[in-house]
């Protein structure tokens, strides 16, 4: 049972919450209890560009709300950004989830920053969380961050040990920090295995706004590109785009590295799979769940919690037998990833 200490109780939770998120992005609802109390709401949390069904991120986010969910039996809810959105409207959607009782309230994704810090100002007996972001130092906010250079070095040394054409290619959503600690881990790792493999690396937009992690045409046609210069390996770190650069590496019989959730498993590309190697991964899932479970604790966790090769947050999937049946690849990897646990690989994040 929920402690309504931490919570805000508002009447007529349901109607009130569809009203007041009707302007800044649809929401979708949960509940394995029929209780409409507000003792009864548990997590919220609040898409990044591309939301739901982008095979990556977001649904990363999803599965760990899932996972809260089933093991509380409260009610959740899920919100979806929409075009043009300011940071007043971030804002507006997780003082709304706040006000309504949900508890922790997650904001999916760095553009959540001032939003998360806004509200939390606003409702300081909610536990906020941000994905991807360490700037927001409050005492109800938690920063659930990763080293994503540390798997992409791990998917650069795969990458290195699979081309036949000694050409590889990287490909980012955005040109911004967070991305550049994929491409920086990535270069690294293919370098340092094989000095002799070339890196093909762009940015498919300058900005978020621009589609750089929701365009999956533009996936497909970056990746197109460089497999014209002979890159036979492409990772891609671009949120729904990343599934056009998919498409395209499975249509011209080369491998495709996925990123964030292990792309092998996920339903959606299905199609697809046999030509995804491996994917570097971040447990979103994880941290979304551990942060709810400590809410519901009554021990809220704050400050920053950073997952890595260490924790076993970061790393690569093995769902395909061809990589994962690999044993002269596996042990590559496997000594990359303790040379790295154990400070011998210190792993480039710009």
């Amino acid at each position: 049972m929920r402690r309504t200490s931490r919570i805000t109780v508002a009447g007529a939770a349901t109607a009130s919450l569809a009203l007041a998120l009707a302007a800044c992005g649809g929401t979708s609802t949960s509940s394995s209890s029929s209780s409409e109390s507000a003792e009864d709401k548990g997590l919220a949390i609040a898409y990044d560009v591309g939301g739901k069904g982008d095979q990556s991120f977001n649904d990363a986010a999803y599965a760990g709300l899932q996972r809260a969910e089933k093991e509380y039996g409260y009610k959740t809810a899920d919100v979806e950004p929409t075009d043009g959105e300011t940071d007043a409207d971030k804002e507006q959607r997780l003082a709304s989830l706040a006000k309504q009782g949900y508890n922790p309230v997650i904001g999916v994704g760095y553009a959540y920053a001032a939003a998360v810090k806004g509200a939390a100002e606003k409702y300081p007996d909610t536990t906020f969380g941000i994905v991807d972001d360490a700037t927001v130092e409050m005492d109800n906010v938690t920063d659930l961050v990763f080293s994503e250079e540390q798997a992409s070095y791990l998917a650069g040394v795969a990458a290195a040990e699979t081309t036949k054409t000694d050409v590889v290619g990287f490909i980012g959503g955005v040109d911004i920090p967070l991305i550049h600690k994929f491409r920086a881990g990535f270069e690294q790792g293919v370098k340092d295995t094989d000095p002799d493999v070339k890196v093909i690396s762009q940015f498919l937009t300058q900005t978020a706004e621009e589609g750089g992690f929701s365009s999956p045409d533009k996936g497909r046609a970056a990746a197109e590109g460089q497999i014209e210069k002979k890159a036979d390996v492409v990772y891609t770190a671009a949120g729904l785009s990343g599934q056009g650069a998919i498409e395209a590496a499975a249509a011209n019989k080369v491998w495709a590295i996925g990123v964030d959730s292990d792309q092998y498993a996920q339903e959606a590309l299905a199609k697809y799979k046999d030509s995804i190697l491996t994917s570097a991964m971040k447990d979103v899932a994880k941290s979304v769940y551990k942060l709810a479970q400590s809410v519901e604790d009554k021990s809220p966790r704050t400050g920053v919690l950073r997952g890595d090769l260490a924790s076993g947050e970061v790393g690569l999937s093995n769902s395909n037998p061809v990589f994962a049946d690999n044993d002269e690849l596996q042990d590559v990897i496997e000594t990359a990833r303790g040379k790295i646990i154990n400070g011998e690989i210190e792993v480039e994040s710009s």
